[in-house]
């Protein structure tokens, strides 16, 4: 009988978009979701900062996946990529600083070092962009928590150090983060 209410649990959850919105599961769902599926486990704010404020985004790369609270305390979970490697990966509590519609993309004298062949800048919009369509700014130079074109990229170690969404979920992020919000990374 467990068997068969984990699998269909797992089943239900993994049909479901992916997007999970918290105030629509009961405690009980909440709870079975953490303990079957655990890499959409949750944190709780709380064990991270001391108020909501404007809000909070913790983006988890070890379960690829980024929880943004607002204001009022709603909270969605969405699927990441991450940096490829933990050098490239920097952890810690920083915060937004800016927010750009179709931003444009230059690579960090790094990546350039790295990968020489690579284009100097690419226009906003321009489907080979790799900030996709939205790009939330951090108060660390060249982090960004971004859209994507490149949807194959979600759910693996695949960026230059950024924290990547699909560009519809950046757009929902964007729009519900002001200016001055509270984000850390683990």
């Amino acid at each position: 009988m467990y068997r068969r209410a984990f699998v269909c649990g797992v089943t239900t959850f993994l049909a479901a978009p992916p997007v999970l919105r918290a105030q629509q599961l009961g405690s009980a769902e909440q709870e079975s979701s953490k303990r079957n599926l655990s890499s959409f486990a949750v944190h709780d704010w709380r064990d991270h900062f001391d108020a909501l404020g404007k809000g909070i985004l913790l983006s988890d790369t070890s379960r690829r996946v980024l929880q943004h609270w607002t204001a009022d305390g709603e909270m969605r979970v969405y699927p990441t990529s991450v940096p490829l490697t933990d050098e490239l990966t920097r952890r810690g509590y920083t915060e937004v600083v800016e927010k750009r519609a179709n931003p444009g993309w230059a690579p960090t004298p790094s990546m350039r070092d790295r990968n020489p062949e690579w284009p100097a800048f690419i226009k906003g919009g321009d489907p080979n962009n790799p900030l996709g369509t939205r790009a939330l700014y951090l108060s660390w130079q060249y982090y960004r928590i971004h859209g994507t074109q490149d949807t194959r990229k979600i759910g693996r170690r695949s960026s230059n150090g950024c924290i990547g969404l699909y560009n519809e979920q950046i757009e929902e992020v964007f729009e519900r983060t002001p200016i001055g919000t509270q984000v850390k990374l683990i």
